[in-house]
């Protein structure tokens, strides 16, 4: 499962840096294309997050998730020690700044709030919850 997540994001890395070198009439067909591998790609990274289980024996951490247009992460994603905690980071970070090039390349707006992150966490079902 690794090696496919990690062949997804670096496929995807591969067909966004190649959308990015368009004409620019092209711009919006391939920032819509952009779009979407970035939302497969997040939704990858998400699935790997969720595999990871709550319990005494591992640690529940959290890391900036998405790249704001007005800088800061969208949200902050929520998983624990018990996966591999460097391959999740390493596509967070690849995601991140994919999201940051999509931004700034493809014109894209948000609003400028900041999400908090939790300031430590419980754990019910096998699931970390984030205390607020």
């Amino acid at each position: 499962m690794k090696k496919t997540i990690f062949t997804l994001g670096l496929t995807s890395l591969f067909i966004l840096f190649t959308a990015m070198q368009c004409d620019k009439d092209d711009i919006s067909v391939n920032c819509e294309d952009i779009q979407l591998d970035l939302l497969e790609f997040k939704s990858s990274i998400e699935e790997l997050a969720n595999t990871s289980i709550c319990s005494d024996e591992f640690e529940c951490r959290y890391i900036a998730f998405g790249s704001k247009p007005c800088g800061g992460p969208w949200e902050f994603l929520i998983y624990t020690t018990s996966i591999d905690t460097l391959t999740l980071t390493s596509l967070v970070m690849e995601y991140n700044q994919l999201e940051a090039n999509y931004n700034f390349n493809c014109g894209a707006v948000s609003d400028c709030s900041t999400p908090q992150p939790p300031i430590s966490f419980g754990c019910e079902n096998n699931q970390c919850i984030p205390l607020y």
